[in-house]
């Protein structure tokens, strides 16, 4: 049905008594800036995003402004499509401005959306001043996500995910964390900021790293952004001793047999919570073999990947024995990196023949394919108790 000059005005309020919870406008004219508009319902807002060939620039609209919105874009843009819960609405707009106006009843209902995608899944959320975000280019100084950097902001929310997940099992005022290897600790200054603004609990942190430029450069860092409770130091995960009763334990890309260290260490200091991400497991990789199985150690790929499963599965059983709760979770996708892995772990009741039973699957898997493991031999030697 044609619609003629001013009653577009008309009819797009006509559309909107229909609990419109979406709106895109595209097909743009020439020389027109963004090349398509996404609208979006959120409570007594409109949320708009507006896309050029490489960014995307994001504005709240009041409900009560949006009908002026659309007619300011009705002289740039060709198409705008209307959806409801159970109804389309189109306004097509030819090259001799003739106007077209088509209704459709969907079959598949649209869900409405009550809150914006990235707030809604996202711990770390755009609009707030975070930072550690902005220092790394995720953020701009507007609190805006980087485009090209959008990926690493979504794994460092799902890394942040994993650990609330395990956090919201303990009530805490305080929390005491040891970071194993933290590196140049982007994401250690991001967790103390998750504890003290967004959990509202007291963190102490302590950063480890073998490179005394580095923790140089973290403690400058700590002392800008404020972070008073969040210390670095030179030292080796193997010695390291705490001044305090550890509440959390992370390891991320300790290489090799590090990783089973830090482990250890999680044990022994009774640790509430352990995340640890395993990197260069060449450990059991140089050692594994089977007469009887041949097939699974003759191809150097199978090897390896085969000899990282078995080194994952022998930490978390060995964690299970030492009376801990735990996951073994995917935090990225496997095409970003194959060392995607993180074992979750928490403090809680596990009924002593389940220890005792996860410890002897171990040694029937070390016994099958000949191998010794760090983790293993590390707890046998010193035989901590079970709580």
């Amino acid at each position: 049905m044609e619609i003629i000059g001013n009653e577009i005005r008309s009819k797009i309020n006509e559309i909107f008594n229909n609990n419109i919870s979406k709106v895109i406008v595209s097909n743009p004219k020439k020389n027109c800036e963004y090349k398509k508009i996404d609208i979006k319902r959120i409570n007594n807002i409109y949320f708009v995003s507006k896309f050029t060939q490489k960014q995307v620039f994001n504005e709240n609209i009041p409900v009560t402004d949006i009908v002026d919105f659309l007619i300011d874009k009705i002289s740039e843009y060709k198409q705008f499509n209307f959806y409801s819960s159970t109804v389309e609405f189109a306004i097509r707009i030819t090259k001799k401005n003739k106007i077209f106006y088509t209704k459709n009843i969907k079959e598949n209902k649209l869900k409405e959306q009550n809150s914006q995608d990235r707030q809604k899944q996202y711990i770390f959320r755009e609009g707030e001043q975070i930072l550690p975000l902005v220092d790394m280019g995720i953020f701009t100084s507007q609190g805006k996500v980087v485009k090209s950097m959008y990926s690493k902001f979504k794994q460092i929310n799902r890394f942040i995910e994993i650990i609330d997940d395990a956090v919201d099992k303990f009530k805490l005022n305080t929390i005491n964390v040891v970071d194993f290897g933290c590196g140049k600790s982007y994401l250690t200054f991001l967790l103390y900021y998750y504890f003290l603004k967004i959990k509202k609990i007291n963190a102490n942190i302590v950063g480890l790293d073998l490179k005394e430029d580095v923790i140089k450069k973290c403690n400058e860092t700590a002392q800008k952004y404020g972070y008073s409770n969040l210390h670095f130091f030179v030292g080796d995960i193997k010695d390291y001793i705490p001044k305090f009763d550890v509440d959390m334990v992370i390891s991320l890309h300790a290489c090799d047999t590090a990783t089973d260290y830090a482990l250890f260490n999680a044990i022994n200091w009774k640790a509430r919570m352990i995340f640890s991400v395993p990197c260069c497991q060449h450990e059991v990789n140089a050692q594994i073999k089977s007469p009887d199985f041949p097939i699974l150690t003759r191809y150097g790929v199978v090897k390896e990947r085969l000899s990282s499963l078995f080194t994952d599965a022998i930490r978390c059983n060995l964690l299970k024995s030492q009376g801990y709760h735990v996951d073994l979770v995917e935090f990225v996708n496997y095409d970003i990196t194959p060392k995607n892995l993180i074992i979750r772990a928490y403090k809680t009741s596990v009924p002593q023949s389940v220890c005792v039973s996860m410890r002897e699957e171990v040694k029937k898997l070390m016994q099958a394919f000949d191998f010794n493991q760090t983790l293993f031999t590390l707890l046998d030697d010193s035989k901590p108790k079970v709580e």
